[in-house]
């Protein structure tokens, strides 16, 4: 069975030639835009993107501006009316701050789905969260007193929780983008990339290939704890188990303790010296020959795993995998598995990581978003743009389904699931995505495909 697509749309929904779909005010300084960003879906000109700059009215007479709120009869106008037929979808993003950078290309992201998928009755209303608790549930309730349908964002899991009441109490879905599942529930969904799929993927197939004993090398903190226990249960359910798990503190300089813990170092160090020395009193050519082989070992005995999932991203990711091989952790023997935060670029320039194995989304159709945003913008798309693309891209299908909009939790959580940027996707009841991930080895300089991400979910379950 074929799922609907977010790079085209299904037969039954032949995409009318756009003719202005709306994309609501907000502040100028929101974003960098092309002036005609490219369609994948509708070769013909297209029309000049609208000035973001826009004011929207709070309750009380308050005006929401991008990152000021303001009073007084010279405060800029309310939204234009909308007709029967407009669909509002709200757009919350911290587009000041210190996450602006990611919100200002996530709106982008979100204006080129406009322009492949909506129609003239979407209205996409942009808010600017700040990063902030208070102001994310201030632009909740201005989105919904604008008359918003559903909202798209926010992106950090303080600012969801600080929405949630407003958007419950008023019906209105929520599609978040942080990868935290506890803010999940009541039609509050999110689209952030979680670690349990990745976990699960990965050990499977680790499994699938002769890995029976895991080790986990994980921070202290709530991600590293729900990778060890995904770990063990995915472990357990394939026949195998995680024999050690050793974490680190996030926040330390130096991971060298945790790292020689779990090689048990100094243990077979031990080993290897009290060999050493029971082989020189031996005169005859064995064990002289036998502590030859023993000169350039750092230490002796086997460890208790195959496999060491490294539960981590960024610098830390690297300067922990430059301790495995000193401490004797060595990669040829030991298979490296890692999350989602190992998909950036350039992590094969730490050689102990060469060869390993992470799930994370399939490349080709992520790839082409990332040459359209370029096009558009001139500049690369951060690797969480694409989440702001196919929800706006399944919001603006959704708005058009025979019949009317239908953003139901029915609608929501179809089974089938959705073709989108980043794979196949479907939310469950419960509120998290599921995806469809490919597991990918990294190579020098970059990764390749060493398992096939699935094209549904009825493959991924058989």
């Amino acid at each position: 069975m074929s799922l609907p697509s977010l790079g085209r749309l299904p037969p039954s929904q032949t995409r009318p030639p756009i003719a202005g779909p709306r994309i609501a005010r907000t502040s100028p300084a929101a974003t960098a835009r092309p002036s005609r960003p490219p369609s994948a879906n509708n070769n013909s000109a297209q029309p000049d993107l609208p000035s973001l700059a826009r004011f929207l009215q709070l309750p009380g007479g308050a005006q929401y501006a991008g990152s000021e709120t303001t009073a007084g009869p010279t405060a800029p106008r309310v939204p234009p009316v909308a007709t029967t037929d407009t669909v509002r979808v709200a757009l919350l993003l911290p587009l000041t701050g210190s996450n602006a950078e990611i919100g200002k290309a996530m709106l982008n992201a979100a204006q080129l789905a406009v322009f492949d998928f909506a129609d003239r009755n979407l209205e996409l209303l942009p808010f600017d969260t700040r990063g902030s608790a208070t102001a994310a549930a201030n632009a909740a309730a201005a989105a919904i007193g604008d008359g918003a349908s559903i909202i798209l964002g926010p992106l950090l899991a303080s600012s969801v929780r600080a929405v949630a009441p407003a958007a419950r109490a008023a019906g209105v879905p929520v599609v978040a983008f942080s990868s935290d599942q506890t803010v999940v529930g009541e039609r509050i969904y999110t689209l952030g990339f979680l670690p349990e799929d990745q976990v699960r993927r990965v050990v499977s197939f680790a499994s699938s290939r002769g890995v029976s004993k895991f080790a986990v090398l994980a921070p202290d903190n709530a991600y590293g704890a729900t990778v060890v226990e995904i770990a063990r249960q995915t472990a357990a359910r394939v026949f195998g188990e995680v024999t050690h798990v050793q974490y680190y503190d996030p926040n330390a300089e130096d991971f060298t303790p945790a790292v020689r813990v779990l090689a048990n170092y100094d243990a077979r160090r031990r080993a290897l010296v009290a060999q050493r020395k029971q082989l020189e009193k031996l005169d005859d050519a064995v064990s002289k020959q036998a502590l030859k082989r023993l000169e350039n070992l750092q230490t002796i005995g086997d460890l208790p795993f195959d496999a060491l999932l490294i539960a981590d991203g960024g610098k830390r990711l690297m300067s922990v995998a430059a301790l495995l091989p000193f401490y004797d952790i060595d990669p040829a023997k030991v298979r490296m598995l890692g999350t989602g935060q190992w998909d950036v670029a350039g992590i094969g320039a730490e050689p102990a990581l060469l060869g390993g194995w992470y799930a994370a989304p399939p490349l080709a159709a992520r790839q082409a978003f990332e040459a359209q945003y370029r096009k558009a913008y001139g500049r690369p798309s951060p690797r969480l743009a694409t989440l702001a693309y196919d929800a706006t891209a399944l919001i603006s299908v959704l708005a058009r389904v025979e019949g009317g909009p239908d953003f139901s939790a029915a609608r929501l959580t179809t089974a089938s699931g959705f073709e989108g940027r980043d794979g196949i996707f479907r939310f469950l009841p419960s509120g998290v995505a599921e995806r469809g991930l490919a597991v990918m080895q990294v190579r020098k300089k970059d990764a390749g495909v060493i398992s096939p991400a699935p094209t549904t979910f009825e493959a991924a379950i058989n």
